[in-house]
């Protein structure tokens, strides 16, 4: 057996790789950038689709390609934890070995900043800046993974509020309130919501030394402090839709914050029913609704700018 594991992890298939990459939780960074590229172009009447499209491509597979990079890192680094959370994960496994997983984080981060640089000067901060954080997440001497509270800010600024200016910078300039106030919006949403993910985790990561919100407060406890988050983000939407702080549609963003709330609501409703389910399932349904309402929050707020 210990034959055949690494005979397995000095072979792995471009199968492992992908598993590595984590391919579903790669559609948020790739549609989120396009969806705000195009509440930007929105604004552009001289900016044609074939002026729009090349950045806008580039830009998103650079986020795919940093998102992917920033999953492999994890793993590599997590290697003890998800040896008892997630053993059959292409590492702990012993289909990859650390060694060509790191490898191949560093191929994709290469490839995500070169990609950057295509589409423009600010994007290009921006990933990079971004970059460091995902590396912060995960590797030492950071780790910011250990401290429930530096954990999520260090998930939800890149992939909440970073992933919107992002996106804005595809076609138009940064330096506008615009796009940090979306930014906000989705930055605090992913705030309490990315916490999902860790109930299931409690075990591992106590062994590993990473005090998640659920290891330092309690499933329950943890269950009810993050809960208003999955509403209360669609209420500032609401609100800054209807003060006429965004250029969009304000029918249709006030509408989306509308659903938003009341989907995030029933998935607080399903958090708060039974709690402790959330540490017994290893995909509990409220991490599935959180991603789909970050995807319909993207998609939604594209359309709400695209039809004004």
């Amino acid at each position: 057996m210990q034959n055949s594991a690494s005979n397995a992890a000095s072979h792995p298939s471009w199968l492992d790789y992908w598993e590595l990459c984590r391919p579903f939780t790669l559609l948020a960074p790739f549609i989120g950038f396009v969806a705000f590229a195009l509440a930007g172009w929105s604004g552009l009447e001289a900016a044609g689709a074939a002026q729009a499209l090349p950045p806008i491509l580039m830009g998103a597979l650079a986020a795919a390609c940093l998102n992917a990079a920033s999953n492999i890192i994890n793993q590599v680094y997590d290697l003890e934890i998800d040896r008892v959370n997630k053993p059959a994960r292409p590492i702990p496994s012993g289909r990859v070995n650390p060694e060509a997983a790191l490898k191949a984080s560093v191929i994709l981060y290469a490839a995500s900043i070169a990609l950057a640089w295509a589409v423009g000067v600010q994007f290009f901060v921006i990933l990079l800046f971004t970059v460091f954080l995902t590396y912060a997440y995960s590797g030492p001497p950071f780790r910011t993974k250990r401290s429930w509270l530096w954990a999520n800010l260090t998930i939800a600024l890149p992939r909440g509020c970073l992933l919107v200016v992002a996106g804005w910078t595809a076609l138009r300039d940064a330096w506008n309130p615009e796009p940090w106030i979306l930014g906000a919006v989705f930055g605090l949403y992913i705030f309490g919501a990315a916490t999902t993910k860790d109930f299931a985790d409690i075990r591992g990561d106590e062994q590993g030394g990473c005090i998640t919100l659920p290891v330092r407060f309690g499933v329950r406890r943890a269950a009810w402090m993050i809960s208003p988050f999955f509403v209360l983000p669609w209420i500032v939407l609401f609100a800054a839709a209807g003060m006429g702080w965004l250029s969009g549609s304000r029918t249709a963003l006030m509408a989306l914050a509308a659903i938003l709330s009341v989907w995030g609501a029933y998935v607080a409703y399903l958090i708060l029913r039974r709690p402790d389910e959330l540490a017994t399932e290893s995909n509990h349904v409220s991490w599935k609704h959180m991603y789909l309402i970050m995807l319909v929050g993207q998609l939604g707020s594209a359309a709400a700018y695209l039809i004004r």
